[in-house]
């Protein structure tokens, strides 16, 4: 929960919480684009309400994904000190994709990248040198193609967006990336 969130009274915590709550179950089936006014009818809160609590849509989105952001940096963490770097990098990719089909609301807001989810320039530099570092790695012990791109992620991820039977695409993809 953000700073200074326990200080709120009960009745304002629990309009804070059902806001966070219904907010994610509404990106969640239908995308981050959702109406703020509709999320505030759905959490039965007034609009002003809703804005006193979360000023801006990013605001919003940056709590309610919070978890899954700093769940995706523990799916890097993992694939990093994995001493395997072709089963890191695949294990990043598949979790990142199953992370991704799960909540189409996260897989919006993780390829928007709103700047101050988890101070994103930082968290997202810091991300990609260490992707970066997994696929040289895995590209020098020979299991990664060697035209393989950090920046190929994104192109994963939009391709992952939307389908229907992820884990599959995600098996034809790794064999693809698989060095001959």
């Amino acid at each position: 929960m953000s700073h200074g969130v326990s200080q709120l009274r009960t009745d304002a915590r629990q309009n804070r919480d059902r806001i966070v709550e219904v907010a994610g179950a509404l990106f969640a089936e239908r995308g981050i684009d959702v109406p703020m006014a509709a999320i505030a009818r759905h959490a039965e809160v007034g609009v002003a309400t809703l804005y006193r609590r979360f000023p801006t849509r990013e605001a919003l989105v940056t709590e309610v994904f919070a978890e899954q952001f700093a769940a995706c940096t523990g799916v890097l963490d993992d694939a990093l000190t994995d001493p395997d770097p072709w089963r890191g990098f695949c294990t990043l990719v598949a979790r990142l994709c199953a992370m991704q089909a799960a909540d189409r609301g996260f897989a919006a807001a993780a390829l928007e990248a709103f700047p101050d989810v988890l101070d994103c320039d930082r968290e997202t530099a810091r991300g990609l040198a260490a992707f970066a570092g997994l696929v040289h790695r895995a590209q020098a012990a020979g299991r990664l193609r060697p035209d393989f791109e950090p920046g190929d992620l994104l192109m994963v991820l939009q391709a992952n967006c939307g389908v229907d039977d992820s884990a599959r695409l995600v098996t034809y993809l790794l064999d693809g990336f698989a060095a001959q």
